[in-house]
């Protein structure tokens, strides 16, 4: 207040109210991968943290679809066949690196995902390299302190042990960080338990580590989507190679001869012409029909080009699941509330999981010896395909065993610290313990009403104390320390259900 020197009447206002907690985003994931570029109007976001809302404004910052490209061949060694036309033997397989964040954005965003942040650590020139996902991509999420998530859909592309190491440096983070959790994905997680090469819950499981595991949640098995579609692939995705040897395949299934002589119908020989610009269709001033017509006329008149086709988008479509968990966890939390268990709730854009897991085979990776749950995608008969578990990978903790219970604290710890910040170099005394005090409770009776907080009456749904002799000291006072003490009971999910039925003797 002004200085009373001159008379007059002077007008001096208080606060009634104290500060509320405002709740903060509790859905944010954070995505590292590589991009097809990063650029905002020339500015480069390479290993920039960009905060987008859309797939097209994702788009918009770093790109689209990476161009796929395929080898097909006729030597197919050892291996078993991709495709057998009239006992010729060819083999089909992905060339370069795949790629994969931008499929993983679409999928997040069919599962009601929203707004997000994008770290690019390359373009499709690039190797995905451990290095980069690890020493690029996390460190400038420390200074972000929106998100709430990190994945990395690319991580699965690494070797095995890269995969792993990058997998505990993301659980490192996020032990540091205290506000936000990482979704896992299985290391080559399209594999059923019993393969020839190891079982792959348990050597993920060996490989993850031990450390910071309540901030960690993983997904098994791999889906099969629908994020690709037909329109997207044609004669683009081959290799200049492949096309001779597609030409020679289709040839050989049409029963079109080279020899010109041999040709018994006028037919024969259009559809030799046509072939003939399957090679070509790569060079300057080629002046054949389009790439487009000629992928129409093709997929009209060849069997074998559509199956090729099909094995290409069934390749394509097969993803890890930790970006549609992401886009569930939004969807969630806008509809029932952060504290609702993302489970028994359907995948979008999802055929089926690539392994169908039964009741029992369920069992290990709920509950297991070593408390690293793995939580399943089931198809279920007239639902469709619902992701069947909530647990963290710290599967034996009473205190953090569900992954809506360690989201629900992050929530309400990074609110109250968010509104505490008001209070620093304030006086500690009792004035500013009870305004405090106030605040928290205001804040958590709210949480209470919403449902996040259990019991029949706020008394028996948290509470908060602060104060000499109660949660602090004298020496406390003296080192600027002021102590509050906040106890909650958090909802947690009715995971097992237990429905006793007993006959009784008749009575009339």
């Amino acid at each position: 207040m002004a200085q009373m020197k001159t008379p007059g009447v002077y007008i001096v206002e208080k606060d009634a109210f104290g500060n509320g907690v405002v709740e903060v985003a509790t859905a944010v994931p954070a995505f590292i991968g590589y991009t097809q570029r990063a650029d905002n109007g020339g500015k480069s976001l390479l290993n920039n943290p960009t905060r987008v809302t859309s797939i097209g404004e994702y788009m918009q910052f770093f790109g689209g679809a990476p161009n796929y490209q395929y080898v097909l061949t006729e030597d197919v060694g050892d291996a078993e066949p991709d495709f057998v036309v009239k006992d010729k033997q060819y083999a089909l397989k992905q060339s370069g690196q795949e790629y994969m964040l931008f499929n993983a954005m679409r999928l997040f965003f069919q599962n009601g995902g929203g707004p997000c942040y994008i770290v690019s650590v390359g373009n499709y020139e690039d190797t995905i390299e451990n290095a980069k996902l690890m020493d690029n991509g996390i460190p400038p999420l420390l200074k972000e302190e929106e998100p709430t998530m990190v994945v990395v859909p690319e991580a699965i592309k690494l070797a095995e042990n890269d995969c792993y190491s990058l997998q505990q440096a993301m659980l490192a983070h996020c032990g540091k960080m205290q506000s936000r959790i990482s979704i896992l994905d299985i290391y080559n997680g399209d594999r059923p338990r019993n393969h020839p090469d190891g079982d792959v819950i348990d050597n993920f499981r060996a490989g993850v580590g031990a450390n910071f595991l309540n901030y960690s949640t993983a997904y098994y098995p791999w889906l099969d989507t629908t994020i690709v579609g037909d329109s997207e692939l044609g004669l683009e995705n081959f290799t200049q190679e492949s096309l001779e040897v597609l030409k020679s395949l289709i040839m050989n299934e049409l029963g079109v001869s080279e020899s010109e002589e041999a040709d018994e119908l006028a037919k024969t020989t259009e559809l030799r012409a046509l072939l003939a610009h399957l090679p070509n269709i790569n060079e300057e001033g080629y002046n054949g029909p389009s790439i487009t017509d000629l992928n129409k006329t093709l997929i009209a008149i060849s069997p074998s080009y559509n199956n090729i086709l099909l094995q290409i988008k069934n390749e394509l479509n097969l993803l890890p699941p930790s970006s549609a968990m992401a886009g569930i966890y939004t969807m969630v939390d806008n509809t029932r509330g952060v504290w609702k268990a993302p489970a028994n709730v359907s995948v979008s854009s999802c055929v089926k999981p690539v392994v169908n897991i039964s009741h029992d085979e369920q069992e290990d990776l709920n509950v297991t010896l070593y408390g690293k749950s793995i939580n399943a995608i089931r198809p279920f008969i007239g639902e469709g395909v619902l992701v069947w578990g909530a647990r963290t990978l710290d599967g034996n903790s009473k205190d953090w065993r569900y992954i809506n219970v360690r989201r629900t604290m992050i929530m309400l710890e990074q609110s109250i610290k968010a509104a505490s910040k008001a209070y620093v170099f304030e006086p500690n005394d009792a004035n500013t313990w009870v305004t405090m005090k106030s605040m928290i409770d205001s804040f958590l009776f709210n949480q209470w009403k919403k449902g996040a907080l259990v019991g029949a009456s706020p008394e028996e749904s948290y509470s908060v104390n602060v104060g000499l002799g109660s949660t602090m000291t004298a020496d406390d006072i003296l080192e600027g320390i002021l102590r509050i003490t906040v106890m909650v009971a958090i909802s947690r999910p009715a995971e097992f259900i237990e429905i006793t039925f007993q006959q009784q003797m008749q009575k009339s």
